[in-house]
């Protein structure tokens, strides 16, 4: 059932869920978390889990979802004025490091879950999907790119992640470690080094330090 469909009641159970969930998983995989504890937390009874989630790893994808949905939104958010392809691919590396470094806790939460949009068919990958296939039409970006190109691109985000939650730089580190991904990211994908550059320039400029 759509979420949208769901009474008031329902949707309040499962946000208290989630909210709970965000909290913990922050600081415990999942593997760690007894279902008793999420209900507590949420102050909910522990049928109303089973109402929204089969088990508690359900659970940690469904939290983990809800993280990666709010960086998809950045993301649209920050490539909406860009019409090239390669830049908007490189801008969501951008705003993913972005988000790390404001929100650590919650990247810690979608980090923990591999298993979030993993297919390159998923719906939360639908605008890298269409970018690549954009910057592959238009010449840019290696025929591999085709099966392997969403996979090899959230990889590489998720350790950009990573560095930046877990080492927390100051801002001129971290831009300057955001470049350099970006930079073997897009080489990898097979942009020539010209159209890189440019791409990259687009979308650092100071968007780290601002951001924090």
């Amino acid at each position: 059932m759509a979420t949208q469909a769901l009474s008031p009641r329902i949707r309040r159970t499962r946000a208290a869920l989630i909210a709970a969930g965000l909290d913990l998983l922050a600081a415990r995989p999942i593997d760690a978390i007894a279902i008793d504890e999420v209900v507590a937390a949420a102050g909910v009874a522990k049928g109303s889990f089973f109402n929204h989630f089969a088990d508690k790893h359900a659970f940690a994808a469904a939290v983990a979802a809800e993280v990666r949905a709010e960086v998809e939104a950045e993301v649209t958010k920050a490539n909406s004025g860009r019409s090239d392809a390669v830049a908007r691919i490189a801008g969501g590396m951008a705003v993913a490091a972005g988000y790390a470094l404001r929100q650590p806790r919650r990247a810690r939460v979608l980090l923990r879950d591999q298993s979030v949009a993993a297919a390159a068919d998923h719906p939360l990958n639908r605008g890298l999907r269409a970018d690549i296939d954009a910057a592959r039409a238009a010449g840019h970006l290696r025929a591999e790119a085709a099966t392997s190109g969403v996979a090899y691109w959230l990889g590489l985000c998720q350790v950009v992640m990573i560095l930046l939650a877990e080492s927390r730089p100051a801002p001129a580190e971290a831009q300057a470690r955001l470049g350099e991904m970006l930079a073997m990211g897009l080489a990898g994908l097979g942009v020539p080094e010209a159209h890189a550059a440019a791409a990259i320039g687009e979308v650092l400029d100071g968007s780290l330090s601002r951001g924090t």
